[in-house]
């Protein structure tokens, strides 16, 4: 049965894109129909640029969901949040739009992870949030977080909201990129993977250097 997972992350530059576009190649040579959606992209106007990074990284080429706009219903000029870029170009986000979008991919596809829009608490409209999309539609969270200082605070409230909006928490993938502090990389770590046990017991805790070694995360 096809499947559909979100990817989000603690902010902007946690590496969302390089993170789904690996786990997206990881399948593809596997075996499995694999394709990556972007929730809604900023900051261009035509084809998503993340898009197009995952498609590079997969090995393969823009495919006919890409050039008709399923794979990224909405994008926007100005490099904001969703939110902001829209109201600048006069439209308004239909999620109903987006949904239709992963229903269509989900129709020719084995697994459609979903690349969201920065963090939990971006917000699609002056009443929508990312997460409030997510907690919707219930599909399994692969949560990134990162080596950079602060993100242990950034991801255990992270993880709290996503326990709390009741969003089924399939893995957390800890980048150690940038790595610009062996030490504190190694500490955050080894705190986040402890919490995550606790916490999340039935959850993944997994890091890029494994996925970036052909590991799937999903099991298909």
């Amino acid at each position: 049965m096809a499947q559909a997972f979100f990817i989000s992350g603690i902010d902007t530059d946690c590496g969302k894109t390089f993170i789904t576009a690996h786990i997206a190649r990881n399948l593809h040579n596997s075996g499995v129909r694999v394709i990556t959606q972007k929730l809604v992209q900023t900051g261009c106007t035509e084809i998503s640029e993340d898009i197009i990074e995952h498609r590079r990284i997969m090995q393969i080429p823009l495919q006919d969901v890409d050039t008709k706009g399923i794979t990224c219903p909405y994008n926007f000029a100005f490099p904001a949040s969703p939110h902001f870029s829209a109201a600048l170009e006069h439209r308004e986000i239909d999620t109903n739009r987006i949904t239709k979008s992963t229903e269509i991919l989900l129709q020719q596809y084995d697994i459609v992870l979903i690349e969201t829009a920065g963090g939990l608490y971006v917000p699609l409209s002056e009443t929508l949030f990312c997460c409030n999309y997510m907690a919707a539609h219930k599909h399994p969270l692969m949560f990134v977080t990162t080596s950079k200082l602060g993100s242990i605070n950034h991801s255990i409230s992270s993880l709290k909201n996503i326990k709390d909006l009741h969003i089924p928490l399939y893995a957390v993938v800890y980048n150690r990129l940038p790595n610009s502090d062996a030490a504190i990389a190694q500490n955050t770590e080894a705190f986040l993977r402890k919490y995550v046990q606790r916490e999340f017991p039935d959850t993944i805790f997994i890091t890029s250097e494994k996925i970036l070694d052909g590991h799937s995360v999903i099991q298909h």
